[in-house]
């Protein structure tokens, strides 16, 4: 098989579709080049809906719009640069790719490699994928055992609960029981039930995402801190324009609460759109001063707030909390400060005993805030 890339050619590719405007995207990164960039892979057989998830996730492409794809016949590459250290490719394979075509350079493929994305479509047979799975997974495994191997059963808007669970553990069991057999029990593989109709697929990525950051254990201490200082109840920190969340606090996720905060971003940014950006159509819809307050009638408060420019605070806690408004913006303050410093030291060459004493600036200035 012939082994070709094609880069995006995103720019008039489509218009407004979905929540915002296709032009309220990540803009321009100077940072490091593509070489150093880790990589997801996109992989499964054809049809599976690989590109749908990458066009949806990131391009902010309609669900509808996806069925009008066409089949991946070459590796589509894309840069995504979210933050300054969230920084990664996503490769998408084409279902057709013979790993022992000598064309096929494994080394090259899985060497750089972060994580690499199974997609099986749970609506259609899944023996014949889970074979290509035992296959991909085997043969990166011993190019590169550092890779997180992530399988996402996809296209479960169509199935009852039960069917999805049942679904679930039979992949679970069946892919597991194929790396037993050959003797590949160190590797590990995580299972997520997605669909691109819902916000399955942004939380399935967002565990993705977030093994790729070494920072990812300061920023929840950070956000414990926050909370705990604060009478937050939840707190994510999200990328803006994919909705992913690239950390949060150590309470649970409720499904729930995470599609509120991904309504809001998709609020704020519409309600900008169209009425913060100047008359010829200057401005940026998402700046330093970017603060935004909803009020539910079941006395929760939701509350979002710039941290950097690609990321965004947002906050669920009940109304009685929020009458100390000042010491949430005190609080909300230092630890803004203390993300800046995490992404100063992601390029420093102190690295992580920095981080830790960022940390620690936060803490006590949070309990000096509590105090206040």
């Amino acid at each position: 098989m012939d082994i070709r890339f094609e880069e995006p050619a995103l720019t008039g590719s489509y218009d407004v579709v979905g929540s915002f405007p296709k032009s309220f995207g990540y803009g321009v990164e100077e940072s490091s080049t593509s070489a150093d960039k880790p990589r997801i892979l996109l992989m499964g057989l054809r049809r599976s809906g690989k590109s749908s998830i990458q066009k949806v996730v990131f391009h902010k492409m309609s669900p509808n719009e996806t069925l009008f794809l066409e089949s991946t016949n070459k590796i589509y590459k894309d840069d995504i640069s979210s933050s300054s250290f969230v920084n990664f490719q996503i490769w998408d394979f084409p279902g057709q790719v013979d790993f022992f075509d000598p064309t096929f350079d494994s080394e090259m493929i899985f060497k750089g490699t972060g994580a690499l994305i199974f997609v099986i479509d749970a609506q259609d047979d899944y023996v014949e994928p889970l074979g290509r799975l035992h296959l991909t997974v085997s043969r990166a495994y011993k190019v590169n055992p550092d890779i997180n191997f992530e399988v996402f059963i996809h296209k479960v808007d169509g199935l009852s609960d039960d069917h999805k669970i049942e679904t679930q553990r039979d992949i679970h069991q069946r892919a597991n029981d194929d790396l037993a057999d050959a003797s590949l029990e160190k590797l590990h593989l995580s299972f997520y039930l997605t669909s691109i109709y819902d916000h399955s697929i942004f939380e399935a990525f967002s565990k993705v995402v977030q093994k790729l950051i070494p920072q990812l254990a300061t920023l929840e201490n950070l956000l414990n801190i926050f909370i705990s200082h604060s009478g937050i109840e939840k707190a994510f920190l999200f990328d803006v324009v994919s909705k992913i969340y690239i950390a949060t606090d150590s309470s649970p996720v409720d499904m729930q609460s995470y599609e509120l905060c991904c309504d809001m971003i998709d609020v704020v940014i519409d309600v900008s759109c169209i009425y913060g950006l100047m008359q010829d159509g200057s401005g940026c819809a998402y700046d330093k001063k970017s603060l935004a307050i909803i009020k539910l009638n079941n006395t929760t408060v939701l509350y979002l707030k710039e941290v950097t420019k690609f990321l965004a605070l947002v906050c669920i806690l009940r109304e009685e909390s929020f009458e100390r408004k000042g010491l949430i913006e005190y609080n909300f303050h230092c630890f803004r400060k203390a993300i800046h410093e995490v992404f100063e030291v992601g390029t420093s060459p102190q690295g992580i005993s920095s981080s830790s004493s960022s940390l620690t600036g936060l803490k006590y200035a949070t309990l000096n805030g509590s105090a206040v």
